[in-house]
């Protein structure tokens, strides 16, 4: 193919898919199918491969995305994008109008409400009908530039519909509820956390750094400004967008009075679970723009618009029973046991209390009818009870002062909300153990789940961990549901996981306080099990990150006729209770010295909301990384959470590559290295 044809032919193939992803993600009108778009795609990214000098800057080779970025620069916005007053009332709404009309006397008054998707702010500024920068609303003032990552999200245009046009687009970024399970099933296969709602997975995905990443999960866009002189109203502005290209909202409606608004409200408010994306409430906005500058603004919020928010979804459901679980610290948690209700986009059957003491302040009865809560939380909570509709037998529930798993008298430890059972033999501990000794992080048993748990410990035929050695596959095989090949398969599997690393091991044994990076710590320093029982309190605490509370528990633990038995059964079964001798010289293992992040320097700061500290920093060890506590100029990588302060802007002073925790999940997915379940 000559020059001028292959020109000739990219164009074409840039025109022709963005005429499809239009049609496909905004007008929801496909005109082809998938596989016919991925073929048109596919043979332009290899035109462009051949000739990257005849790639348009709009081309739509970049929703694959593009390479990774090691940070994102703060832009200014043309305007401040402001936030809006809140409010859940009617009374607030009509207090709001009383406003309005006040400040426009004798005027007539027109609304335009609009629902208030649950996504993220995101502005796009086009220069010749190209988009050239995508900002996050960050402060109001200044946010994160993520353009790359806005250029994979396939409904919004990387060029307008009409030539020549220079503004700035508002809109939200969110994701669609069926999208959402969808990734949420693909993150269960993969063995990686789910994530909580598709709102924080929205937030999460724009800041991840690598646009492939973000090319993979499924963003839409509505917009719902634009700045446009030649419009005088708020819908015609709206009218812009959907001309220029931008999906809008179609349930967005002009009202003429307080009762309009108020019917939009409750229609959506009932229509809100089948919308298929996640809503919390409606925006309604003066519709006259000459009108919204003569109102003017508060320091935070124009005057002339507000959110009228929907309560958190709530239902109601017949508490049927109250049961208590036994972890494997012993701490009793309370279950409510609900008649089956929808609720949030499930069913739900089970909900926490929490503890003993909202219990008692909730004044929660079996037999109530209680309200259910679960909003943006992944587990239903117990919010209230409906006192009205309390049986007349309905007694206030005792929290039980002996464990409901092995009967011995429980604790509260003083200044703890927990109630734990005190008996290290405990049965309900025993099985949450030894799921713990065979999770992904500690012994890696795969085969070894709940239900055959509760067999092996009901039987009698498994007292502690150790025990798991000696079973053989006649042993298994005459558990239920268990074949003869299923059972060999997790015989091998034990014998396997023999050959953990020493700091695994002794994550795996559960005890108080142990964490992963704790456990690793500590074999680092003493090489063997045999070294770690010989160091006193005051030994252990000279350790980095070993306070007087883990030295003590890790103390006790070791003094116990039950820890001797057991670290006996694991030794005859030839576990390793010791460590490599150059390994523990070196501070380092075999992960450490080939990982992704082999001889890397990294730093963790802010909140992170799907890892704790602990298993952030054990994760980064396993790619072979060195956290430490504190950013300076041999720091190779900051992971950054929410909230992130002062070493967040050291690294970017100091030009130091920054990951979310959504990119540290992606690159430990990448380098295939397991992360605990969420819960």
């Amino acid at each position: 193919m000559k020059a001028k044809q292959v020109e000739d032919r990219i164009r074409q193939l840039s025109t022709e898919l963005e005429e499809h992803n239009h049609r496909y993600h905004v007008l929801a009108d496909p005109g082809i199918s998938d596989r016919e778009y991925d073929r048109l795609l596919e043979e332009l990214i290899e035109l462009e491969k051949a000739n990257p000098d005849l790639r348009l800057p709009d081309s739509p080779s970049l929703r694959v995305g593009g390479e990774p970025s090691s940070d994102f620069p703060t832009v200014e916005h043309m305007t401040p994008m402001l936030s809006l007053d809140n409010s859940y009332s009617r009374e607030d709404v009509e207090a709001f109008d009383a406003r309005v009309r006040g400040a426009l006397p004798d005027e007539q008054i027109d609304y335009v409400v609009e629902l208030k998707i649950d996504g993220v702010a995101l502005s796009l500024v086009y220069e010749d009908s190209r988009l050239i920068r995508a900002v996050t609303r960050g402060n109001g003032v200044a946010g994160d530039e993520v353009t790359a990552n806005a250029r994979t999200i396939r409904s919004i245009p990387l060029r307008l519909r009409q030539d020549g046009i220079s503004c700035e687009i508002r809109g939200e970024v969110y994701m669609r509820n069926a999208d959402f399970d969808a990734m949420n099933q693909r993150q269960q296969e993969q063995g990686l956390p789910l994530f909580a709602n598709p709102r924080n997975s929205t937030a999460g995905t724009l800041k991840l750094q690598d646009p492939k990443a973000v090319a993979r999960r499924p963003l839409r866009y509505f917009a719902y400004w634009i700045h446009d002189p030649s419009a005088s109203t708020h819908m015609q502005r709206m009218n812009t967008l959907g001309e220029l290209g931008l999906p809008v909202n179609p349930a967005t409606k002009c009202c003429g009075s307080l009762d309009e608004v108020f019917s939009f409200y409750d229609t959506y408010a009932a229509q809100r679970p089948s919308l298929g994306y996640e809503i919390d409430g409606v925006v309604i906005k003066v519709d006259n723009l000459a009108q919204q500058e003569r109102l003017g603004f508060t320091a935070k919020s124009p005057r002339s618009a507000m959110a009228f928010k929907f309560d958190a979804e709530q239902a109601q459901a017949r508490l049927l029973d109250i049961r208590l679980q036994v972890g494997r610290t012993g701490v009793i948690a309370p279950v409510a046991i609900l008649e089956p209700v929808f609720v949030a986009g499930s069913t739900v059957q089970r909900a926490t209390l929490h503890n003993a003491d909202e219990i008692e302040r909730k004044d929660v009865r079996i037999g109530d009818l209680v309200i259910l809560e679960k909003g943006g939380d992944v587990i239903p909570k117990v919010v209230g009870v409906v006192l009205d509709e309390r049986p007349a037998d309905a007694a206030a529930f005792i929290f039980p002062k002996r464990c409901p798993a092995c009967g011995a008298e429980t604790i509260r430890p003083e200044g703890e909300t927990a109630v734990r059972c005190g008996n290290p033999a405990c049965i309900g501990q025993l099985k949450r153990r030894l799921e713990h000794f065979s999770g992904r992080n500690a012994m890696d048993i795969e085969g070894l789940g709940t239900a055959v748990v509760e067999q092996l410990v009901d039987s009698g035929k498994v007292k502690d961990v150790g025990d798991l050695y000696s079973l053989d596959a006649e042993v298994l095989s005459s558990l239920d549901r268990m074949g003869d090949k299923s059972a060999t398969n997790l015989v091998t599997a034990i014998a396997a996981s023999c050959q953990r690393r020493f700091d695994r091991v002794l994550f795996g044994l559960g005890i108080l306080h142990v964490g992963s990076t704790v456990a690793r710590t500590l074999t680092r320093h003493y090489p063997s099990v045999e070294d770690l029982m010989k160091a006193t309190p005051e030994q252990l605490e000279e350790l980095d990150e070993i306070g007087p509370t883990i030295a003590a528990s890790v103390h006790e633990f070791f003094r116990t006729e039950a820890a001797a038995t057991l670290l006996a059964k694991l030794q005859l079964a030839g576990v390793q209770l010791a460590g490599d001798a150059d390994e523990s010289t070196r501070g380092t293992t075999d992960s450490e010295t080939s990982g992704a992040l082999a001889g890397k320097t990294v730093v963790l700061t802010g909140s992170l909301q799907v890892l704790s500290r602990d298993q952030a920093k054990s994760l980064l060890e396993q790619m072979g990384a060195k956290v430490v506590g504190s950013v300076s100029s041999k720091t190779d990588l900051v992971v950054a959470g929410e909230k992130a302060g002062s070493k967040l802007k050291k690294a970017q002073d100091l030009e130091i590559e920054v990951w979310s925790e959504e990119m540290l999940q992606q690159k430990l997915a990448d380098a295939g290295i397991g992360i605990p379940a969420a819960g």
